[in-house]
């Protein structure tokens, strides 16, 4: 049984009585083994597995904690647990419900929501202000979604942007449309997968568990607190350490773990203070830094190891690549296992030098939390081709594959799209294969807006251009959607190219094949040769075809991986779904860990080294003027820290001569004793 193994304060958390109860676990202090007791608790008390939820961070920690538990009770019993982060949770609830939903992530939509934003005509409405991007707004829209529970998005943004008050009607009608857009296609992202489910809670879904417990509750934000309220538990169990509260820059909400207490005023609050990971030296310093916080939850850690500790050592450079180049030539020196060592850094730009600086000694390292393999164009343009084929109804993955085509922007592919759907009786399946001829003009004529622009007319379709002697397939030559001003020999070529494709693998039922039939098209091979033609340019504007050639092979090796990660499943939908969720966890590579402290989050290795930390860089301070905090960076630093069990290198270089840039020690430094003062 687990519950042997536990030490006083994590048993005591562990079996506590049913009810709203709180364990503050510190970096290093066993909070997974005192999870996974808690369940055992339950289960030993004949709560039954289904009545289980377990909401984690990640789905690998859940699938961690699943996995000792099947191996304490059995599969059987294990696998009845509802376990997974709140998007994975929500996304099988939903399924129930609906079983066709169509997720998306968040990037993807960017382009539905560009081509709407797109439409509007902001100098009508001020001349003095410039509106915000089509990103920014999306991505202010997504963090409007998990924070704010009662004012509309144009309220919104009038209190927290006020000099954009005459745009605020504008921005709120345009995510209007958005969210409309959305429902009419049947998308859904992950904000979608938690608003969803608060709606349908306690109407057609039906969630009866008896306790729901939270992993890294300090993480938590608005919209997944509210969805726990909803829920409305029998017995509520979180776990969660306010010093590793560092995502507010994703929404989360501090105040749901800080609150806790007084908002259940029966609350049970427990405290987990000894440390098993690192060794005395290592705590002191992050303690001594996180000490200039504000204290929530007073706690001490407890030191359990015995053996004799190195101490933490500083490193002052004269220069940034300096560092990065004395830092490999430590790890070549002292590291007994590179996997087990860890750069971390505060910005991605500082992984750049780093990870140049190791490849030119030969250290294989692997970056996580900089740009993720499905960030990767030629990636996203694979899924795109493969998520309409599979569903002929998501217009957004047709938008993304013809902005590829030469002289057709985001609108322009939506308009095409519409047509389509037109000229195929409601199906765009039937618009490309057997279009009505008969329809001269398939494109509708929108009514006029003041917030629209003027350039939505499509009269002059009536003398579209003539694609003879193209060697199109005669289905493509007759059909309407050529008559787009828009279309060129090029981009007409890159429609035919798509119907033949479509021909091809309409009823391709195996994953692997998709992938195999996607790579080999013509559409693909113009999608990659286009890449690969970017990536190799040189300062003159000509191609270095060697270099083409590597980004063509890069390519390549990104396609067999994603074939091979598709022989996993046996159909199209799930394969789809299954990458859309665990896309963000996806790690490929070895040697040397280059982490972003977001990334470390979670993890620990015998050796780290905590590098640029310089006044701007670490603490960031234009990001902690920009909404974040000094203490939120503070709690970034700690985290970091607490990632290394036995040794701890820190770093800072005086000078950037490339962009001469001159730095200042960190402030967390004279806070950790390091240095005498901040000018030091």
């Amino acid at each position: 049984m687990p519950l042997s193994l536990l030490n006083e304060e994590q048993l005591s958390a562990a079996t506590t009585k049913l009810g709203h109860n709180i364990v503050i676990a510190s970096a290093g202090t066993g909070k997974t083994s005192t999870i996974v007791g808690r369940i055992a608790h339950l289960l030993n008390s004949n709560v039954a597995p289904e009545e289980i939820l377990l909401l984690t961070f990640t789905n690998k920690a859940a699938a961690e904690m699943v996995g000792r538990l099947s191996r304490l009770f059995s599969k059987e019993i294990a696998l009845k647990i509802e376990a997974g982060t709140f998007h994975a949770v929500c996304y099988r609830l939903l399924k129930k419900r609906t079983p066709g939903i169509l997720l998306k992530q968040q990037s993807e939509l960017k382009t539905l929501f560009r081509s709407i934003y797109e439409k509007r005509d902001f100098k009508k409405l001020c001349r003095k202000t410039l509106e915000y991007s089509a990103t920014f707004l999306y991505d202010t829209y997504s963090f409007y979604q998990n924070t704010e529970l009662e004012l509309s998005f144009a309220d919104w943004m009038a209190t927290n942007y006020p000099d954009h008050d005459c745009f605020c009607d504008i921005y709120e009608d345009i995510s209007t449309e958005y969210e409309q857009m959305k429902d009419s296609y049947g998308y859904i992202n992950f904000n979608d997968l938690l608003i969803k489910t608060r709606e349908f809670l306690n109407t057609d879904i039906l969630v009866n568990f008896k306790e729901v417990l939270i992993d890294e509750y300090q993480d938590t934000n608005s919209l997944q607190g509210s969805l726990i309220d909803k829920m409305n538990p029998y017995s509520l169990f979180c776990v969660g350490d306010y010093d590793q509260s560092i995502y507010a820059f994703n929404g989360a909400n501090i105040n749901l773990i800080g609150s806790f207490s007084k908002k259940f005023t029966d609350a049970g609050v427990f405290t987990l203070k000894k440390n098993y990971r690192s060794t005395r030296l290592i705590l002191a310093l992050a303690d001594r830094v996180i000490q200039y916080n504000d204290r929530i939850y007073p706690k001490e850690l407890v030191v359990v190891r015995q053996d004799e500790p190195k101490s933490p050592v500083l490193q002052a450079f004269d220069e940034l690549f300096d560092q990065y180049r004395a830092i490999s030539l430590h790890i070549r020196r002292v590291a007994e296992n590179y996997e087990d060592v860890a750069v971390i850094f505060r910005n991605n730009s500082s992984a750049d030098g780093m990870e140049a600086s190791l490849r030119e000694l030969g250290i294989s390292c692997k970056r996580r939390g900089g740009n993720s393999f499905f960030d990767a164009k030629e990636v996203k343009a694979l899924f795109d081709i493969f998520s309409f084929f599979v569903n002929p109804k998501d217009m957004m993955a047709f938008i993304h594959i013809f902005e590829y085509a030469k002289g057709i922007g985001s609108a322009t592919a939506k308009d095409i799209f519409e047509a389509l759907k037109n000229i195929g009786r409601g199906s765009v399946y039937e618009g490309i294969m057997r279009p009505d001829v008969t329809i001269k003009n398939p494109f509708e004529k929108r009514k006029v807006n003041y917030q629209l622009a003027l350039f939505d007319d499509f009269e002059e379709l009536e003398n579209g251009p003539n694609f003879e002697g193209l060697g199109l397939d005669p289905k493509i030559l007759e059909s309407p959607i050529l008559k787009h001003p828009k279309f060129n020999e090029e981009s007409a070529k890159f429609f035919n190219d798509f119907y033949l494709l479509h021909k091809r693998i309409n009823r391709v039922e195996k994953p692997p094949s998709m992938v195999d039939a996607i790579e080999e098209s013509n559409i693909y091979k113009c999608i990659a040769d286009d890449l690969a033609g970017k990536r190799s340019l040189k300062k003159d504007g000509t191609v270095d075809k060697e270099v083409k050639e590597r980004a063509l092979l890069s390519i390549k090796r990104k396609v067999m991986l994603i074939r091979n990660l598709s022989k996993s499943y046996s159909n199209n939908r799930r394969f789809l779904n299954a990458m859309a969720l665990g896309s963000s966890e996806l790690s490929k590579g070895e040697g040397v860990n280059l982490l972003t402290v977001h990334a470390s989050k979670g993890l620990e290795f015998n050796d780290v080294y905590i590098m640029d930390l310089m006044e701007g860089r670490f603490p960031n301070t234009k990001l902690a003027a920009k909404g974040g905090s000094l203490e939120e960076e503070r709690r970034l630093f700690y985290v970091a820290v607490t990632r290394a069990r036995n040794r701890l290198w820190l770093s800072y270089a005086k000078e950037d001569r490339v962009k001469k840039i001159k730095f200042k020690p960190s402030l967390f430094l004279y806070e950790a004793g390091l240095i005498k003062t901040q000018g030091d």
